[in-house]
């Protein structure tokens, strides 16, 4: 027995790195799992690394549109009979530097995907599922949004402006609905490659724990934040990385 058999998850820009090791660890412990990203054939990739249709569904399409949200709430719900859990785990970040010289275009876009478009899917969610029945919200933002981070500044004030709204939602929505955030530090994906490729073992040695984080060092953790072993916490942010804030670093 799993902890999530008979549970539905959603979990947004799931066709590689973090969402897909999310995913996949929800399937592991019994969930049936919709995975959305922009890219079909990404998709269909990770479907069949997550058991095929028996476990896993996709529906492409850009996180922000809120017509692709709606579309995808309301097939998850169709072909698995319900909706628990979502994972917003899509994010952006088009711009590096200063904030000076930040293009305001880049800056929107920034906070369209990586907040507006959040509470959009919860709202959907809430709408077509979670409201009547009750469920749990993980999003995942980043310790960018916990201290200043240069080069990455207004990324990183997304990600703040999500750990708040993941307070906001926790109070609104208990007590049947929990909602909750991690914030990984770096995390060895495609997104997070100028950030450590080339200088892996010098980014590391500032880390307690002398490594970067893995997705599946991010999925056991929102596993956590989702189950019944979670059930009297809501509104936190759970740090993951390594240790790295210890020592002040970002």
């Amino acid at each position: 027995m799993g902890r999530f058999d008979g549970s539905v998850a959603l979990v947004t820009g799931a066709s590689r790195g973090i969402g897909l090791g999310i995913a996949q660890r929800l399937v592991d412990e019994g969930a049936r799992v919709c995975v959305t990203a922009r890219r079909q054939d990404a998709l269909d990739a990770a479907v069949e690394q997550l058991g095929g249709p028996e476990h896993a569904m996709a529906v492409a399409g850009k996180a922000d549109d809120v017509e692709h949200q709606r579309d995808t709430v309301a097939r998850t719900v169709e072909t698995f009979g319900r909706l628990d859990l979502l994972v917003n785990n899509t994010g952006i970040n088009p711009a590096y530097g200063p904030l000076m010289q930040l293009d305001l275009g880049a800056a929107r876009k920034i906070v369209e995907v990586n907040c507006i478009a959040a509470l959009s899917w919860v709202q959907q969610a809430y709408a077509a599922w979670l409201g009547e029945h009750g469920g749990a919200v993980v999003n995942v933002a980043s310790i960018a949004g916990l201290k200043p981070a240069p080069g990455i500044g207004f990324y990183g004030a997304s990600k703040a402006m999500l750990i708040h709204l993941t307070e906001e939602l926790a109070v609104e929505l208990g007590p049947t609905i929990r909602v909750n955030a991690v914030a990984p530090a770096v995390v060895k994906t495609a997104f997070a490659t100028a950030l450590y490729e080339g200088r892996e073992e010098q980014v590391s040695a500032t880390y307690p724990l002398k490594r970067l984080g893995v997705p599946a060092d991010v999925a056991g953790a929102v596993a956590y934040l989702l189950s019944s072993d979670a059930s009297w916490v809501t509104g936190q942010t759970l740090v993951l990385d390594g240790g790295l804030t210890m020592t002040g670093g970002v």
